[in-house]
């Protein structure tokens, strides 16, 4: 194919989706604040609705690039990283080539070549066979010569061969003339024609919040279900900072709150559906005020603008479980975390770690129905202050997220 245009459109990492479109769609400006803030995104070339070539940007100036064959088939992939000469290196070059399209549907290739480039020029070829289950690392040459090492050729080549340009945002000509190793060649001049992408509503929205506290019969994907409100008990702060977090993985930089010290209560949503009961919300609670506005919960390094339709930063959980403690809490040792928290937590949906008073307390419960990402929720009473937290485990949200 020979093409003078590209269109061009933006979204999330690829992955393992091999579509012609981008499984998350990003805009453009918010693909452009990702670049100037260093982090990932995706940039999808295409050519008469085909894609040609797919450039992810990862973190640490890495780039990776994907080509696609006239049967919009990802056969190759091209890894990219800083070079001495302020280029980019392509410094690993894999292909695969596959006996028939249900092969390549289930990603069973039959060779697989890589080649490596070292930063002054030194090449190294290797030629792997994948047999008939696609366990082994047959060599090629070994259906007929038999050898049980994969072939490997090395030899040195100018390393500007392999050196490119990085790319300013918007420059994706740079990965132009690639699409050439798959057959795809560029006219003298190439348009880029940038597929819109309306910036939406933007990150979650707190639509609902209160809705998840309110006792009564609601409807969901699930069938008819109903919210009950309950009290899991008194969290005490002491330093001013709660904490949401995975008591399993309180990290270095956990996600913070800045509160008044005290005693408040906590309160869980429950979701009772034709499936079981599910903790749908949990809400520490400040002061006995309606809140007027609602903020997603931020690290100082977290940016708003930086999240497409629908996304959220949230609090990360991997044990199933979440909670509530003061930034000064700490947890004891994992084999009693067992026996104190998780393992009480198979029959009931919330349990507290007590602390010696005045020390803090901590507050754990269920974490929806799983291991996942949650949106934190600071509910601001008229004037400013924190009137309560809520953490959603997005059952009931009239929003989505990822």
């Amino acid at each position: 194919m020979i093409f003078d245009g590209l269109d061009v459109s933006y979204g999330e990492m690829w992955g393992s989706h091999r579509g012609m479109t981008h499984p998350d769609p990003m805009s453009r400006g918010v693909a452009e604040r990702r670049h100037a803030a260093g982090m990932e995104y995706a940039v999808l070339l295409s050519a008469r609705e085909r894609p040609l070539a797919l450039v992810e940007r990862w973190p640490r100036r890495m780039w990776r690039v994907y080509l696609f064959d006239d049967r919009s088939w990802r056969m190759q992939m091209i890894d990219f990283k800083p070079h001495s000469t302020g280029m980019l290196l392509a410094h690993r070059n894999t292909r695969w080539q596959f006996s028939s399209e249900r092969e390549h549907s289930f990603w069973k290739w039959e060779v697989q070549e890589t080649t490596t480039v070292s930063a002054d020029g030194q090449v190294e070829v290797k030629s792997e066979f994948a047999g008939p289950r696609g366990a082994s690392a047959e060599p090629l040459p070994a259906r007929t010569s038999g050898p049980s090492s994969v072939p490997v050729r090395r030899f040195s080549a100018p390393v500007e061969t392999f050196l490119c340009p990085v790319p300013e945002f918007g420059d994706w000509q740079v990965f132009a003339p690639f699409l050439a190793q798959q057959g795809h060649e560029p006219a003298a001049t190439v348009v880029l024609n940038d597929v819109s992408v309306d910036e939406g509503s933007g990150p979650l929205r707190p639509t609902g919040i209160e809705q998840l506290f309110t006792p009564g019969a609601c409807d969901t994907s699930d069938g008819p279900a109903v919210v009950e409100s309950v009290d899991a008990g008194l969290l005490r702060i002491t330093s001013g900072q709660l904490v949401v977090s995975d008591p399993g993985w309180i990290g270095e930089t956990p996600r913070t709150v800045a509160v008044p010290p005290g005693e408040f209560p906590v309160t869980l949503s429950l979701l009772r559906t034709p499936r079981g009961t599910d903790v749908a919300a949990a809400k520490v609670t400040f002061l006995d005020v309606p809140p007027r506005e609602w903020e997603m919960a931020l690290r100082p390094d977290e940016d708003l603008g930086l999240l497409g339709e629908g996304q959220f930063y949230g609090v990360g959980v991997d044990t199933g479980t979440a909670a509530f403690l003061d930034a000064t809490r700490t947890v004891i040792e994992e084999d009693q975390l067992d026996e104190d928290l998780f393992i009480p937590l198979d029959s009931h949906f919330t349990v507290e770690l007590p602390g010696t008073e005045p020390e803090p307390n901590l507050i754990a419960f269920r974490a929806g129905r799983g291991d996942g990402s949650y949106p934190v929720w600071i509910g601001r009473t008229d004037d400013g202050q924190v009137g309560c937290v809520v953490v959603d485990f997005q059952l009931l949200s009239a929003d989505g997220g990822e």
